[in-house]
């Protein structure tokens, strides 16, 4: 491992608890108030200034994906039991029965207070203002393995085997825009300012969709299929986000050329040793944050050098979440551990370039 670290540490340690069985989901509140956590064991909880607050304890049924509303009025989750669950504030105010389905994946719009969740081949779309299902779309292909609304709300991508299929969320009777691949689209992203759709795929490469332009750019070379993609909301000198895809143990950082014919540059991350589960980039930052199998949550800066090297877990790293104003760092451990790190004050690496 290359422990080279910056003189001052960017971030410390801040908060450190403990949930039954692996962490499988995090995520923050918009306001950046409450860190949602669930695990293998069935458990949600809320960690809020240094307390938690149980909402459901485990019951032997992994919740495996948890997401805030954006308003963060609402806290959905969903997981092996089928049930899609949603809490107000800390009231439960919907159960969703979706048996023997396994509900894996689920997103908030950006612009309402509709949830898009997984149910096999299908994506149900349902409101949290009328709680009910609006809208019902059929992947068709395979299980969903991804789903993610565009910004402006106006998009829902699905990937899954075949590619990505984009439903026009204004006309959802629309036939779905279609990216199309001989492959499986295992992660799917898009870019903060909507430009562009990146998927990480099953052989070995990555596709990148600029939105309104027919002809994608396809890079490959991995070593293994893709496993995780993150776009930076900081842009670079020629106007675009930096796209940070996984592959085992390795991180690709493609930066955009100005030279539109040569594509993206791959800049090589390697630092870790075992499978990496979670990368994510600091908000409005060229910080790269990822998480590992091998215990070590490596800072990147400006997706390019090894800050700092975060460790506190007995096992591997499981995920990882920012705070939406950059302050803390959040990461679940396979054993169970939550952890926060603070942003030191002498801590740099958040500037844009």
């Amino acid at each position: 491992m290359n422990t080279t670290t910056s003189k001052s540490k960017e971030f410390e340690d801040h908060y450190s608890g403990t949930l039954a069985d692996y962490v499988t989901a995090i995520a923050w509140s918009p306001d950046g108030t409450t860190l949602a956590a669930t695990s293998a064991a069935g458990e949600v909880v809320l960690w809020n200034n240094g307390h938690l607050t149980t909402l459901q304890t485990g019951n032997g049924k992994s919740v495996d994906c948890v997401a805030f509303s954006v308003d963060g009025q609402f806290l959905a989750v969903g997981g092996q039991d089928g049930q899609v669950k949603i809490w107000r504030k800390q009231e439960l105010i919907a159960t969703l029965e979706n048996a023997p389905a396994w509900v894996d994946k689920l997103a908030w719009n950006h612009t309402n207070n509709q949830l898009a969740f997984s149910l096999g081949r299908y994506v149900q779309v349902w409101d949290a203002q009328t709680l009910d299902i609006v809208n019902t779309v059929n992947f068709e292909n395979s299980s969903v393995l991804s789903i993610d609304w565009r910004r402006d709300g106006q998009y829902l991508a699905i990937g899954g085997y075949q590619g990505v299929k984009i439903w026009d969320t204004q006309n959802w009777d629309e036939e779905p825009y279609i990216l199309d691949m001989t492959t499986v689209s295992v992660a799917m992203a898009w870019s903060p300012d909507g430009k562009f759709l990146a998927s990480g795929n099953m052989d070995r490469s990555v596709t990148v969709l600029e939105w309104g332009n027919p002809d994608p750019w396809v890079m490959r070379g991995f070593p293994g299929k893709i496993r995780q993609l993150a776009w930076s909301e900081a842009t670079t000198k020629v106007g675009a986000p930096i796209l940070a895809s996984s592959s085992v143990e390795g991180v690709v950082a493609w930066e955009k050329l100005e030279d539109e014919s040569a594509g993206w540059e791959a800049r090589i991350l390697t630092n870790h040793v075992d499978v990496i589960n979670a990368i994510a980039f600091a908000p409005q930052s060229l910080l790269l944050a990822s998480a590992a199998a091998d215990g070590w949550l490596c800072l990147w800066n400006q997706a390019q050098d090894i800050s700092q090297v975060l460790t506190g877990v007995s096992g591997g790293f499981s995920s990882l979440a920012w705070h939406p104003g950059g302050k803390f760092l959040a990461a679940g451990g396979e054993k169970g551990e939550l952890l926060i790190w603070s942003k030191a004050l002498q801590g740099q690496g958040f500037g844009r370039r």
